[in-house]
């Protein structure tokens, strides 16, 4: 008897891939990405982006998300737990502290400098009923809600120049880490990278730009082979409608909460 079509369930699908730059230069895609389903329909994710001026971005940018996400599946969490705010801010705190002393961690170890290692992070923690995230550097977290608002969790941190950003290991970091919570009935999130931002974000009223994420929301929606699904967001990610835009690495995180 099948009773998938019963069981309430997080579906998500996630690429990083080349940036038609990177591909050009040989160089290897700098970002990264990691997330996990932990009981209750609590979803973890994180998304990196490797300074592209730094020699082990990349390698920061791997180590980076998998300790934000083993920081927090450890941590037994749970959908109740998760109505204090406070302890949401402190998850969402101590996976980027983990993240940053994993990534000092590995510099020391290959002898290279923290920044040698230097990258972006954005880590997000949701259920059906909050989405929150916290995020140093550039990139986007969004969250849907069951009557279609769409909300940025976080916003690009740019600095004072278009290619300018603040990055994990860079001094006072910590202090420019920005995060939200947001208590409503979740239906979607995402998470990308600021290769795909200029896309995503509408950037004279600095919300996110509905026509990007609609579509992708219903496609995940109805994803139910993962192989092809993963597929077909890393051929949309490499069509010539993205690489026109953009020539940066791309990371998409994209998952739907399917209550059916």
């Amino acid at each position: 008897m099948k009773t998938s079509k019963l069981i309430t369930h997080w579906r998500v699908v996630a690429a990083s891939i080349c940036g038609t730059s990177h591909i050009k230069n040989k160089q290897l895609c700098q970002d990264a990405h990691h997330w996990q389903l932990l009981p209750g329909n609590v979803l973890v994710a994180a998304a990196a982006d490797g300074a592209g001026s730094a020699s082990q971005g990349k390698v920061g940018a791997m180590v980076a998300v998998e300790a934000a996400i083993e920081s927090l599946s450890i941590r037994q969490i749970t959908r109740d737990s998760l109505a204090d705010d406070q302890l949401v801010q402190t998850l969402l705190n101590e996976a980027l502290l983990a993240a940053k002393k994993a990534v000092e961690d590995e510099a020391a170890a290959v002898r290279q400098q923290p920044q040698d290692l230097a990258t972006t992070l954005i880590i997000a923690i949701a259920t059906p009923e909050m989405a929150a995230a916290v995020q140093i550097g550039d990139g986007l977290a969004v969250a849907k809600d069951n009557q279609g608002n769409l909300l940025a969790l976080t916003l690009p941190d740019n600095g004072e120049y278009i290619n300018e950003t603040t990055f994990l290991t860079s001094p006072g970091a910590l202090d420019t880490a920005q995060m939200r919570l947001w208590r409503e009935t979740i239906v979607n999130v995402a998470l990308l990278t600021d290769g795909l931002q200029m896309l995503a974000l509408n950037m004279v009223v600095g919300e996110p730009h509905k026509p990007f994420f609609f579509p992708l929301f219903d496609f995940v929606k109805n994803a139910e082979d993962k192989t092809a699904a993963k597929e077909q967001l890393v051929r949309f990610l490499g069509s010539e409608r993205i690489t026109q835009r953009t020539d940066d690495d791309l990371t998409l995180i994209i998952a739907a909460f399917n209550n059916t």
